[in-house]
């Protein structure tokens, strides 16, 4: 560098500072260290300067790489002292350094640091430990994210931070302390740092710099932050910072609404909801699409992005193949004629683990060996008349990588019996990564045998009986072992068949796909032999040269010149197996001293780590090579390791035109090399591109200022024999322009010639003819692709610029897995990371690509290192490529998959972050950055008038949605309770008439009978509690009483004894003993809201209202008197209270909302008969009648079937509280069985209890008796959209009990009228009998629709739809229409409205404390804007459609079915559309198994997603990418906050309805200690 090139530095100098950039770039010294030790060795040679610590030699220009003279395109350069600063490898760092600190001018806002249990922190870094053994020097399993073993190493490297170090000491402090980072805010979230919330106030406050500024000079904006970010702390401070209180200093945030709310969670999301404020790129355009595919946004071309301009390019040729005249006619003939010429000619020698050589085969051993396994594999399977091979059969080759001599036998074995051989690698265990695949292709080759060595055989798992098992998805093998020992000796006259070269297939190479799919890629016995003779012509290769191989001699360039070349020209390998590298990474380096090899083959990776190891070694000596081969120098990032390599390596004898790189594809073998040249004065090309350009596809040279550059390398020209071109990677293969990127395409006999067995595929890949201009073949032979992208130079140079299948094509631009690697790995990469372990690839969500970064996290950083690091990842990749990524996750060490030789299992990663078992321990998520192709958002239209409407609908034929039950005042029955206007007479005449019919019995736990009440015992109790009112409540008529009572026959006896003594009874749920502190207040709350003048209640619910516990609920001393029933006096009442007025109030109903409102309503002594009524007709009860019912009592339409239809009716309620059901889940239907009970009436909690709880327990209930054959009505009561999922696997699960499929129904009821439907069903020949009503009906409607609010009806199972069933039909004397809820206007059949209700039974308002008029009038005296005008409705808060159909009803009219869809205050508004909570619960819960439960709501605009984890906390991270997914595909919605809690976190109340608020309420005073909580960006 500068300082190297103007100073005479002695050389031993310059090693030491080559190694201590290596020391720094592997993260063994800190930078402060690098820069003493530096300092230190060169400040005897640098003239003192002036001013303080300034470098002189680093002028502040050089920053920006120098541009080559743009006219010459590709700068040549001469490998002398000088180098162009542009092409040092740690360009590319410096460049990430500069795009961070250009972020930090720009001001980016903070993004909040999740947060994490303890137990999560403490448990994964502890999992993640490595011992000391496995890691050494950094390095073991070090690859990349490619497919291969580790294409990808030094890419990026900081090797050398020379010249301007003091420039990038700048850089990087202006990156940790700039106020505006996001490395700021994680630090200053770190839990326990004191004040945290308050400086992410200030962070938050100072969102831009000042612009005063001057920038020459590096700002000062390491303030505060510094003693949070660059304190080294102690190992085993996570843990010790977790124990500080948990919640606290956070400064009181304004929120959205303007409300202050306290908390950690709160601070956060505010800072979540700011940095959202900030534009994204490209701005919503506003206005409405009236039409139901709601359109997303089309990404439309950037008209000022670059285009290829150049003219049409020429395909290249390679240069003549000289075929030389003692060239073999074909491989088998080469090994015969060295096997029997020179026989002692050594062919391979192998290395042990210590690097000492364990055995060398020589041409002779090899040659009669492989006879011997011909002979064997022919003539010694199956039987002589029905061999189990015959020649052209496919072979599987299994070998160990530390056994390349008995696969070179094996393979040889095969060539020599003409059959295929398949290598492939051992399958280690039964569920490999990948093996499964390779099984596949084995099974579709038709392998029936697999050759292997003694040593592999004995260590393949084996089953008990010493069988080797078959492996998922392989085929039936037969395993034979290819040691001589085991071969029986061929007979003298037996002799191999050595034909020419034809074109037979010689042998499949397999290759893994994308997506994880194995093919295998057949080889043609001409084309094996041509591309030898390409390679030995390309390679100058001659006899009994000594080639070092540290490759994979399975496959690729390792078995293309190791084992194939090399023996055609009689050369000596020396074979390096992984596992020795891993433990000696320089052992490669030794052996070519050592043999004085000509050759080496090696992948940029095993440069890399010689690189890292090389400082122990002194008496190096390279100058006998004179060919290094690259194999993955097609990878764009190899030429960083080539150039620190030549760098290190030039002083021990290296010579840089020795570098040979080349590309290869298993489709076209080796594509291009670059050929060892003994001219020094020929320099490699090299071209600098601009990444926008390549992420359009055409080449720029990078213009000054940019930092996104690609530097690439030559890999040499075409082969030998060999035509080249560059053709559009999709669509028609046309020829590319000359400065467009493109798939590089092979003419030539040396190339693989199918996809076994995949016609389709092959004539894709293998038969493509590139088109000219104007559409003609520009060769009547077909070329083959190559997977490789990439352009051909000046002088027929190719340069590779990345892979089809790293191809991630994101918003119309194209950008390449390896780069972002590389950009990751430049960020501070060795602290938190490990090199090479880490995967990019691409989702597709929303109709577009979606980056995906895993990495896997060093075991001893911190949290808030790593989520620095992560946030500094997504602004180098944003700032470098210009794109967002969807999510970075960071695993444990060790547990990627990975292929055999080591590298990341791109495709097994991808399937594992799919199915959310990767279990990361760290996860960011930036939905609201990278999707910015969401449909526009609505925009409310002015309404149109009702009028309109009206006349809308009938000029379209629509008739106005409205639909009424049967007409009370038709019906004539024989109803004797109708004379009585007020229930208290009914029971008194019951008492009379009938006095011993039994009207309720409760059952316990055990299912036997508690307790049961006849007419006339349940009169006199009722009299009693009256008596007792009086007396010792002294309550007047129309006093409120509270009734706290368990379900049971208590609590109807005290509901009759008020009526008795003309009080207004409430039935309220008592407190549950285990949870007071949540539950009395509630209790406390209705009783005050009520004006109650008393309470009554059991002995034991006195006590616990008076207890410890309750004292610290609540305040005890204002409880309104308390009377214990248990203790009732003897004397019956004087006269019992007969009401005057049946308009007066009966009793009030209380109930907590969903939406937490606790709202109470008036119940009349009329609306109360005729609701008993108009159940009784619809139900049909009457006194012989047996009813079991599993309902809480305290509000709705289960207190009225509870306490008061019984009374009225006359029939036996058989009373199951569902409390006892958590005991015994059994008992609900175990009673409906033994009663043999035809009507039953539950909820959902109750349903679901039963399904979950019995789904594995039908055949033992079975045995017990269990039959529901009888039932032929099972309703269930609820105040919600029908849960059609439940209802059906009810249905299913309890079918095999006797359940008729069409029993169970569902009923409507809500604030307003406690019961709008109720659906009894009519099975058999009950269906004849009057009131049968049709079966409930079930819709799809599209869920788009359904936001805009509009009905659409779609076929059953098409995308978006979602199934909706009738909500029971229409009780007699209901009328019900479906009104605009904003213009109040009618609405036509199938419009989607809210329901206005119209019947004797509504409630007649709202009880509030204070007395709301407009609220209540609003809700219970509603009137059409109009049409019919005079009519009073009340209006249910819920939305609807009614929808007619094709059934009719008893009466011969066509059946109205009414669909409910949900509650208008539970719905969200997000995006101008009108969501409903469960629509996106269940898409949620059916996104990954743990997953039990979910809820969500909105906080200022965002949307959090609240889900139950049912498995282990180390699976909480796994639901975040997850959820954020199917929200975004199935309702286009970005989820804001995704918190991951317990089981049983989300509250419930008794109908089975998730308390969404009161769990919004606990998440923002951060009361959930949820697992975890991730803010998506």
């Amino acid at each position: 560098m500068a300082d190297r090139d103007t100073l005479p530095l002695p050389l031993e100098v310059r090693d030491r500072l080559a190694e201590l950039e290596l020391e720094l770039s592997e993260g063994d010294i800190t930078q402060k260290g690098y820069e003493k030790k530096r300092s230190k060795l060169i400040g005897a040679f640098l003239p003192k300067a002036p001013g303080k610590g300034m470098d002189p030699s680093v002028p502040h220009e050089r920053r920006t790489p120098v541009t080559p003279g743009s006219s010459s395109r590709y700068h040549r350069r001469r490998s002398s002292g000088s180098r162009d600063e542009r092409y040092r490898s740690d360009v590319h760092t410096e460049a990430v350094q500069a795009a961070l600190a250009k972020q930090k001018e720009r001001g980016k806002m903070a993004v909040p640091m999740p947060s994490k249990r303890r137990s999560l922190v403490v448990q994964s870094s502890m999992d993640a430990y490595t011992p000391p053994g496995e890691e050494h020097i950094g390095l073991q399993d070090t690859s990349s994210g490619s497919e291969e073993e580790g294409s990808m190493q030094g890419e990026g490297t900081p090797t050398s931070s020379q010249g301007s170090i003091n420039m990038e000491n700048w850089i990087s402090r202006a990156i940790h302390g700039s106020t505006t980072s996001s490395t700021t805010s994680s630090s200053s979230t770190q839990s326990g740092g004191s004040g945290a919330a308050s400086r992410l106030a200030d962070v938050m406050g100072q969102t831009h710099l000042g612009k005063s500024e001057n920038h020459s000079t590096p700002p000062d904006v390491t303030g505060y932050t510094t003693d949070s970010i660059q304190v080294e702390r102690p190992q085993g401070s996570t843990t010790a910072s977790r124990a500080t209180p948990k919640y606290g200093n956070a400064e009181l945030m304004e929120t959205g609404d303007g409300v202050p709310v306290g908390g950690r969670v709160s601070a956060k999301i505010q800072q979540l909801v700011n940095t959202l404020k900030r534009p994204k790129r490209p701005p919503l355009r506003e206005f409405f699409v009236d039409d139901f595919e709601e359109l997303l946004e089309v990404q439309q071309p950037d008209p000022n992005q670059p285009k290829a301009e150049g003219a049409q390019m020429l395909a290249m040729r390679g240069e003549q193949l000289g075929v030389v005249t003692n060239w073999p006619p074909s491989l088998e003939a080469a090994l015969q004629r060295w096997g029997t010429i020179s026989p002692k000619a050594p062919c391979l020698t192998t290395m042990d683990t210590n690097g000492k050589p364990l055995y060398i085969l020589t041409y002779g051993k090899l040659w009669v060996r492989s006879m011997k396994v011909a002979y064997n594999i022919l003539h010694k399977l199956g039987s002589k008349q029905e061999p189990m091979v015959r020649p052209g059969d496919r072979v599987a080759l299994v070998f160990p990588n530390n056994d390349p001599a008995a696969f070179m036998v094996a393979f040889y074995g095969c060539l020599l019996a003409e059959l295929v051989p398949v290598p492939i690698e051992v399958p280690l265990t039964r569920k490999d990564a990948g093996s499964q695949q390779i099984g596949f292709l084995l099974g579709s080759c038709g392998v029936t045998v697999a050759l292997t060595s003694d040593a592999c055989h004995k260590g393949l798992p084996k089953s008990t009986t010493g069988e080797i098992p078959q492996f998922k998805g392989w085929p039936k093998l037969l395993w034979f072992v290819t040691e001589s020992k085991h071969l029986s000796k061929p007979p003298r006259d037996w002799f191999p068949h050595i034909k020419d070269a034809n074109n037979d297939t010689a042998y499949i190479e397999y290759k893994t796909c994308k997506d994880g799919s194995v093919l295998g890629v057949t080889v043609m016995r001409i084309a094996l032999l041509t591309h030898c003779q390409a390679l030995t012509q390309s390679c100058g290769y001659t006899e009994a040269e000594t080639i070092v191989n540290v490759l994979d001699f399975k496959k690729d360039v390792g078995l293309w010149h190791g084992i194939l070349t090399s023996v055609m020209n009689m050369m000596h390998v020396i074979s390096i197996p992984y596992s020795l590298m891993k433990v000696n990474p320089l052992s490669w380096i030794q052996k070519v001293c050592q043999y004085k090899a000509k050759v080496a083959c090696v992948k940029s990776r095993d440069m890399h780590w010689a690189l890292v190891a090389h400082k122990d070694q002194r008496d190096v000596n390279l100058s006998s090579l004179r060919m290094l081969v690259v194999a993955d120098g097609s990878n764009p990032w190899s030429i960083s390791s080539c150039d620190a390599f030549l760098n290190v390596f030039q002083s021990k004898g290296l010579k840089p035109e020795v570098i040979c790189p080349c590309a290869s594809s298993p489709e076209a073998l080796t594509v291009a090399i670059r050929r060892p040249t003994d001219d020094s004065n020929q320099p490699p090309g090299r071209g600098v591109l601009s990444m926008q350009g390549l992420s359009h596809g055409v080449i720029r040279v990078d213009s000054e200022e940019k930092l996104s550059v690609l530097t690439l390398q030559d890999v040499g020209t075409a082969m030998p024999g060999a035509l080249m071109c560059v053709v559009k990677p999709d669509g028609v293969p046309q020829l590319c322009k000359t400065d467009e990127i493109g798939e590089l395409c092979v003419c030539s006999v040396a190339t693989g010639t199918s996809y076994y067995g995949l016609s389709g595929m092959t004539k894709n890949t293998f038969e493509v003819f590139p088109m000219n201009s104007v559409g003609a073949p520009i060769s009547e032979y077909p070329f083959t692709r190559t997977g490789l992208l990439g352009f051909v130079g000046p002088g027929g140079l190719c340069f590779i610029a990345g892979k089809m299948d790293g191809l991630m094509v994101v918003g119309g631009r194209r950008h390449n897995a390896d780069d972002i690697v590389a950009t990751a790995l430049a960020v501070e990469p060795m602290k938190f990371v490990y090199r090479g372990r880490i995967a990019v690839f691409s989702i597709t969500v929303l109709h577009d690509e979606r980056i995906v970064v895993v990495a896997e996290q060093r075991p001893d950083s911190t949290e808030e290192d790593s989520f620095q690091w992560m946030s500094r990842v997504l602004q180098a990749i944003d700032g470098i490529h210009q794109v967002g990524v969807y999510c970075l996750a960071l695993v444990p060490s060790n547990t990627l998959p990975k292929t055999p030789l080591g590298g990341i299992h791109l495709s097994e990663t991808k399937q594992l972050f799919l199915e959310g078992s990767l279990h990361p321990c760290n996860v960011l998520m930036c939905p609201h950055t990278c999707v910015t192709n969401l449909p526009k958002p609505r925009q409310k239209q002015p309404e149109i008038g009702p009028a309109s409407v009206m006349v809308g609908n009938l000029v379209s034929g629509k008739r106005i949605a409205q639909a009424s039950g049967r007409d009370l005042g038709q019906m004539e029955d024989n109803d004797q309770a109708r004379k009585f206007l007020f229930l208290s007479e009914v029971l008194q005449w019951r008492a009379q008439t009938t006095p011993d019919h039994v009207l309720y019995t409760l059952l316990n736990s055990r299912g036997t009978i508690a307790s049961s009440l006849s007419c006339v015992q349940l009169h006199k109790r009722a009299e009693k509690i009256a008596t007792m009112l009086a007396e010792r409540g002294h309550l007047q008529d129309g006093d409120h009483v509270a009734l706290v009572y368990p379900p049971g026959i208590d609590l109807i006896a005290a509901f009759y004894g008020c009526l008795y003594a003309g009080c207004v009874p409430i039935t309220v749920r008592p407190p549950h003993p285990q949870n007071i502190a949540t539950t009395l207040p509630t209790v406390k709350m209705i009783v005050e809201v009520s004006r109650s003048a008393c309470m009554m209640t059991t002995a034991v619910i006195c006590k616990l209202l008076r207890s410890k516990e309750a004292s610290a609920a609540v305040d005890v001393r204002t409880w309104p008197p308390v009377l214990d029933t248990d203790d009732l006096p003897k004397k019956k009442p004087p006269l019992l209270y007969k009401p005057s007025n049946p308009d007066t109030l009966a009793y009030l109903d209380f109930s907590v909302s969903t939406t937490g409102m606790l709202a109470g309503v008036k119940m009349s002594h009329t609306a109360t008969s005729a609701f008993c009524r108009s159940i009784k007709l619809q139900c049909e009860l009457y006194p012989s009648r047996e009813v079991a019912i599993c309902l809480d009592p305290y509000c709705g339409l289960g207190f009225v079937i509870w306490c008061l239809c019984s009374v009225y009716s006359g029939h036996q309620s058989i009373l199951i509280p569902p409390s006892e059901l958590e005991v015994n889940p059994a008992l609900w239907l175990l009673a409906v069985s033994q009663y043999k009970v035809r009507d039953t009436f539950c909820s959902y909690s109750v349903m679901e209890l039963c399904t979950k709880g019995l789904g594995l327990q039908t055949e033992s209930l079975k045995s017990r008796g269990l039959d529901l054959s009888r039932v032929r009505t099972c309703v269930v009561v609820a105040e919600e959209r029908p849960r059609i999922a439940l209802t059906q696997s009810f249905s299913k699960l309890f079918k095999d009990l006797g359940l008729h499929p069409r029993a169970v129904s569902t009923s409507f009821g809500c604030r307003v009228n406690l019961a709008v439907c109720l659906q009894p069903h009519r099975l058999g020949k009950l269906a004849d009998q009057g009131t049968s009503g049709p079966d409930p009906t079930t819709v799809y409607v599209d869920m788009r629709a359904l936001r805009h609010d509009r009905v659409r009806l779609v076929e059953r199972g098409s995308p978006h739809s979602l199934p909706l069933m009738e909500s029971g039909k229409i009780l007699p004397g209901v009328r019900i229409i479906i009104a605009n809820p904003e213009t109040k206007g009618p609405l036509g059949d199938s419009h989607l409205g809210e329901i206005w209700v119209c019947s004797g039974h509504n409630a007649s308002g709202y009880f509030t404390v204070y007395g709301d008029e407009a609220l209540q009038s609003d809700h219970f005296n509603s009137r059409l804007s109009f049409g019919d005008t005079q009519t009073i409705w009340a209006r249910t808060g819920y939305l609807g459609f009614l929808r007619r159909t094709d059934l009719t009803d008893a009466s011969g009219e066509r059946h109205d079915a009414l669909y409910v869809v949900g509650a208008l205050d539970e719905a969200m508004e997000l995006r101008g559309m009108r969501y409903h909570p469960i629509d996106i619960e269940t898409s949620v819960i059916r996104t990954h198994k743990s997953i039990t439960e979910c809820a969500v709501f909105t906080w200022t605009n965002l949307l959090v997603v609240v889900v139950e984890l049912d498995g282990s906390e180390q699976e909480a991270l796994d639901l975040v990418p997850l959820v954020t997914n199917v929200v975004l595909e199935e309702h286009y919605l970005i989820v804001g906050v995704v918190v991951v809690v317990d089981i049983g976190v989300i509250p419930i109340n008794s109908r089975g309805e998730k308390q969404r608020m009161h769990l919004r309420d606990g998440f923002l005073a951060d009361q959930l200690d949820p697992i975890y909580v991730a803010y998506n960006m």
